[in-house]
């Protein structure tokens, strides 16, 4: 099981919130006090909410389910796309599309006219065009791999989106409130917790405490993934085992059925065995009887 403790935290900067003039009111549960104008977050509140979250993104895995890691601010991008890389999970660390969730429809449509554009640059048919339009072609792959290189595979919404920082993905929190897809958020003292499933409270600014939260999220998927492969290997095991244990007791029940089958077939033969005899004494009769009238 992933655990992170309150001096991994601490050493992480987790605690060290915004300025107590740039705060939101309800956040103020989590704080813990204020020094030389900056809030600081309650480590314990944060240490087990992030391990209640943990758990919960252990538990989706497992069951095969599937998460979003959403995070478009400079310092986040990199590890965002490194935590969904190691767990094969999706992503957004670009520019959010408004309807991403709500309207997937149109945004899988931009999806296939993404693998279009890569298709022709395989297959040579971006060679055939003229230099105008081929340059208009790769101009619109960049513009497109830009925001959804972390969504191509995702054939459905996500079953989870983990959020790093809620005001500034508010477009995205709000697209999953609407869906009522749960939400995982790293939330500062300048956010509103409002209608987050998972709130954890903390630096959602510094680069060492966004790679802290992400690389343990990822570990705890990973261990997800583990136990959602044994529990396919064990059922795929218990399959096998249950036919050979059915073909076991067909074949069985097949040769308990050959004794019978030759006790009565050696049963007819002697029966008719018996009518021939009797047949032919009756022939025999039959002849005598006319012998002696002549």
């Amino acid at each position: 099981m992933v655990s992170v403790n309150i001096r991994d935290l601490l050493d992480a900067g987790v605690h060290f919130g915004h300025q107590t003039r740039r705060w939101n009111p309800r956040m103020k549960p989590y704080i813990f006090t204020q020094r030389n104008g900056i809030y600081i977050v309650d480590l314990r509140q944060t240490a087990a909410a992030f391990r209640e979250a943990l758990n919960f993104l252990r538990d989706l895995a497992a069951d095969g389910g599937t998460v979003m890691f959403v995070g478009t601010k400079r310092q986040a991008q990199d590890a965002v796309r490194d935590a969904a890389e190691r767990t094969g999970m999706h992503f957004v660390n670009q520019r959010w599309l408004g309807g991403l969730l709500t309207n997937f429809t149109t945004i899988r449509k931009s999806v296939a006219r993404l693998k279009n554009i890569e298709a022709m640059e395989e297959d040579g048919r971006m060679e055939l065009l003229t230099k105008k339009e081929g340059i208009k072609l790769r101009r619109e792959k960049f513009k497109l791999f830009r925001n959804l290189e972390g969504i191509k595979e995702m054939d459905r919404v996500p079953d989870a989106v983990f959020v790093l920082d809620v005001k500034c993905e508010h477009i995205a929190v709000r697209e999953a409130m609407k869906l009522n897809i749960p939400i995982v958020a790293i939330v500062d003292t300048n956010c509103d917790p409002e209608g987050i499933d998972f709130v954890v409270p903390g630096n959602d600014d510094a680069l060492r405490s966004i790679r802290l939260f992400l690389s343990a999220a990822a570990d705890s998927i990973l261990e997800g993934h583990g136990i959602h492969e044994k529990a396919v290997e064990d059922a795929a095991l218990q399959a096998v085992e249950e036919a050979a244990s059915q073909a076991a007791e067909a074949e069985g029940d097949g040769k308990a059925s050959l004794p019978q089958a030759a006790a009565t077939m050696k049963g007819d033969a002697e029966a008719h065995e018996v009518e021939s005899v009797d047949d032919g004494e009756e022939v025999e009769k039959t002849e005598n009887a006319k012998e002696s009238k002549e």
